[in-house]
């Protein structure tokens, strides 16, 4: 009656890490964050296989990753997060270099985009640390690391 619409298989998923760390990131270079375990897939849309979300038809997704880093380089300039989507690329960024002193053993970041897919259109999430040593790793704690996404309209 007050026009809202719940469909069966209505995309939406939630992915997370699976207990295993990306340890040592190449510096200045893009690199897939794996979510290995959903805890939901409607319309089974979303391939663990890949950490790939491929859009089932033309619309307006939303999306938020959250990933908890560890050994954050100080000596690094900064670490770009990004959603990547066959369209557009959602990108944030972290100065580490100006905000840290010593290596941070403990950091979050977390992003999130509104995205116009069309079908078959793909969804990823990247991280990019760019300078100092190749030290970043994404903790696997399925808690703090994780993709979601569902259509909106």
């Amino acid at each position: 009656s007050t026009g809202a619409v719940t469909l069966p298989f209505q995309p939406a998923f939630s992915a997370h890490k699976n207990g295993s760390d990306q340890l040592n990131l190449t510096v200045g270079s893009d690199t897939t964050i794996t979510f290995g375990t959903e805890r939901f897939d409607v319309n089974s849309d979303y391939d663990t296989s890949t950490s790939i979300f491929t859009a089932p038809v033309t619309g307006k997704y939303f999306f938020t990753v959250s990933t908890y880093l560890n050994q954050v380089d100080s000596a690094g300039n900064y670490i770009i997060l990004g959603i990547e989507t066959s369209n557009q690329s959602y990108r944030v960024i972290l100065d580490n270099n100006d905000l840290f002193s010593n290596d941070a053993d403990y950091h979050s970041m977390t992003s999130t985009a509104f995205a116009d897919m069309d079908a078959n259109d793909t969804a990823k999430v990247i991280i990019n640390p760019n300078g100092g040593a190749n030290q970043l790793d994404v903790n696997g704690s399925a808690n703090y690391t994780f993709f979601t996404g569902c259509l909106v309209c």
